[in-house]
């Protein structure tokens, strides 16, 4: 461990408060929340995610980001019956590729062969300590395709999937026959409102993270908080009990400065294909909302009209509202998120 990882763990083991990252949790989800751990007796997991259970088998894909070595890891799942196409998945900055686990198996019995990666720096792929930029992201992504040899896919991107699918979309424009953008990150430019934070600051705010904050946390994204979304903080918390948080930390202040710093917003008017915008109508998520002045938040987040801004951005754009859902639908209402996109994918155009 270097010396920098060093102080900060001192650092947070004087740090007492819980840390809220993205945006406090209503009072409705307070009370539902633990007061204690409910992974006291978890085994630990690694950087990499070795123990954590994937709903398909995995794949390696070997390359490299800024130089680094790195693998990208994947979920390659036939179609069942005539094969319709191909489908790549982009996960947001707080998942991995499993949480696509229901829209998987929805597209696969519709026909599409589904391509499910964790992007480098996510899930089981390598975490290297460099710079992020969704650029590379999209190159490594293309660089797996190709060397799977497919042309064509159709993307669905969620959260700040949604930003690596938009600039990927940009960058191949050849190779995206259609866009599913699910409540996607980067409707609006952040680096307006949300001041530049430094690493050793966010990183002293990662290493205070507790259950119980992170908990709260990933409820602001679900107005209606189930047991089986739990699983999104029990991975979180296994790996913090391991020796690898730190590392698994720096790398998320790392993703948190790609966001913060990689607007694009201004790439949706150049969006040729057709795009579906699926938007949960609960969902008020800010990026880095702790950040920004009051003032400034009351304009931000507000997922309702920035899919209507979308739409009239992207030329050739559907909007699909779904009430009562928030950040991400294709879990809150699985069914209902695989019936809307395998009509478009199957809709002429």
């Amino acid at each position: 461990m270097n010396s920098f990882l060093r102080k900060i763990l001192l650092a947070f083991a004087a740090i007492a408060i819980p840390v809220f990252l993205v945006s406090c949790a209503t009072p409705e989800q307070v009370s539902s929340t633990p007061s204690v751990s409910l992974y006291a007796n978890a085994a630990p997991l690694d950087l990499r995610l070795s123990k954590w259970p994937y709903p398909y088998p995995l794949k390696e894909f070997k390359t490299s980001l800024q130089g680094q070595p790195a693998s990208m890891m994947y979920m390659d799942v036939a179609a069942l019956g005539k094969p319709k196409g191909v489908v790549l998945l982009f996960h947001g900055k707080n998942f991995s590729s499993d949480y696509w686990a229901p829209t998987i198996a929805g597209l696969s019995k519709a026909g599409y062969r589904v391509i499910a990666p964790d992007q480098i720096g996510f899930g089981k792929s390598s975490k290297p300590d460099v710079e992020y930029h969704f650029d590379d992201l999209a190159a490594n992504t293309q660089a797996l395709l190709k060397s799977l040899n497919i042309q064509r896919v159709s993307v669905i991107a969620n959260s700040m999937g949604g930003m690596v699918g938009i600039r990927y979309a940009r960058l191949y424009p050849q190779t995206v026959q259609k866009l599913v953008l699910e409540n996607p990150l980067g409707l609006e430019d952040y680096s307006k409102d949300i001041p530049p934070q430094k690493n050793e600051d966010l990183l002293k705010l990662e290493m205070a993270q507790t259950e119980t904050s992170y908990r709260r946390f990933l409820q602001t994204y679900f107005p209606n908080w189930q047991p089986s979304y739990e699983k999104f903080v029990e991975v979180y918390v296994r790996v913090q009990k391991g020796p690898d948080y730190p590392a698994y930390a720096k790398t998320s202040v790392l993703t948190y400065q790609m966001i913060a710093e990689k607007p694009v917003v201004n790439d949706l008017p150049q969006l040729k294909m057709p795009v579906l915008l699926v938007i949960g109508q609960k969902d008020r998520t800010v990026f880095g909302k702790r950040f920004a002045p009051p003032e400034a938040v009351k304009s931000l987040g507000n997922f309702p009209e920035l899919g209507k801004k979308a739409q009239a951005a992207i030329p050739n754009a559907k909007l699909v509202p779904i009430e009562n859902v928030g950040h991400v639908p294709h879990v809150e209402v699985p069914d209902q998120f695989v019936k809307t996109i395998v009509e478009f994918l199957n809709s002429k155009g």
